[in-house]
């Protein structure tokens, strides 16, 4: 199969390889719902090195840049409680913790999660932590601009591959709040 954005040796429907996903990103896909078929979500194999973004669109296409997209656990607070939460934003811009987020989250104060938290309660690994597969309670708060794209490249839940998902798609996540201004220049 021929990825549909990229430039990738390896991409195959994320259904038929559930083996190279972690256990909560598989589970979703195995028990995906939605308007948008499981099988329109596909994973590439990508090399941990290359990781950074820099040297990533270098080698596996350009044009990723822009439809590249980065999930961040955050943690707002208010009152002793604590709601963590995924944010999703376009990886040419940066998540607004302390406005969009925190007025969302009705949260006092709004920060990332620390990484052992991240990793903790996702079950998957820092750096590549995905909106597909995060605990069921969990606002999903996604950016506008991600949900208008053909396809976006997020993490898998491991650092090494990635996933390519159809923009829609995760405005229909569990949790999923489409907002204008999540991510900001």
């Amino acid at each position: 199969m021929r990825a549909p954005i990229g430039h990738f040796d390896t991409a195959v429907p994320a259904p038929d390889c559930l083996d190279e996903l972690t256990a909560p990103v598989a589970d979703a896909v195995r028990h995906w719902q939605g308007s948008v078929p499981a099988d329109r979500i596909v994973y590439v194999d990508t090399d941990p090195e290359w990781a950074d973004t820099a040297v990533f669109v270098e080698h596996y296409g350009r044009e990723l840049l822009e439809r590249s997209a980065n999930c961040v656990v955050v943690a707002g607070k208010r009152g002793g409680e604590t709601t963590l939460a995924a944010c999703v934003v376009l990886s040419t811009t940066r998540v607004d913790v302390n406005g969009v987020v925190r007025r969302q989250l009705g949260a006092r104060k709004a920060s990332f999660a620390a990484m052992d938290m991240a990793t903790g309660e996702t079950g998957m690994e820092y750096g590549g932590i995905t909106p597909v597969g995060l605990p069921a309670d969990w606002p999903v708060l996604v950016d506008a601009a991600v949900v208008d794209l053909p396809y976006v490249l997020v993490g898998s839940g491991r650092r090494r591959g990635k996933l390519l998902v159809p923009g829609k798609a995760f405005a229909e996540l569990p949790g999923a709040v489409v907002l204008e201004g999540l991510g900001v220049a």
